[in-house]
C-alpha cells in the first residue's frame, strides 16, 4: 500500500512504532528479536509492525521458520524527499517574507553615508 503522508506521518506520531522502524534500520528483526529489545509484549510489536506494513514502510518474509521484517528503503527515502519538499517551499516563503520586512519603506529615514 502507498499510504498518504498524513497516514505515515500518524503512523509514525506512535514512539514505539517509531522505535521498532528505527531498529528495523539497522537490519531485518523477528518480532521476537524487537520484544527482547524493546519494553513492549511480542504481542504489542506485531500490532505495530501491522500497522507500518499497512503505510508501507515494513515488509515481513518468512525465513526459514521465522518471520523477519524489515524497513523498507525505497519508501522512506519517497518520505524524506516529500518532507524536504515541504521544508524547502517553506524555507522560501518565510525568506522571502524576510526581504519584504527589510526593504525600506517609505517612511524610512534616509541615511548618510
Amino acid at each position: 500500500m502507498n499510504a498518504s503522508l498524513p497516514v505515515v506521518c500518524a503512523a509514525l506520531g506512535d514512539p514505539m512504532r517509531w522505535a521498532i522502524l528505527t531498529r528495523l534500520g539497522e537490519g531485518p528483526m523477528s518480532a521476537s528479536a524487537l520484544a527482547k529489545v524493546l519494553p513492549v509484549s511480542r504481542q504489542a510489536i506485531g500490532k505495530h509492525l501491522e500497522v507500518l506494513r499497512e503505510v508501507g514502510l515494513v515488509e515481513s518474509e518468512q525465513r526459514g521458520r521465522e518471520v523477519v521484517h524489515l524497513a523498507i528503503g525505497a519508501r522512506l527515502g519517497a518520505l524524506a524527499r516529500e518532507l524536504d519538499r515541504i521544508g524547502n517551499s517553506w524555507d522560501a516563503r518565510l525568506l522571502h517574507i524576510k526581504e519584504l520586512a527589510e526593504q525600506p519603506g517609505p517612511d524610512t529615514p534616509k541615511t548618510s553615508g
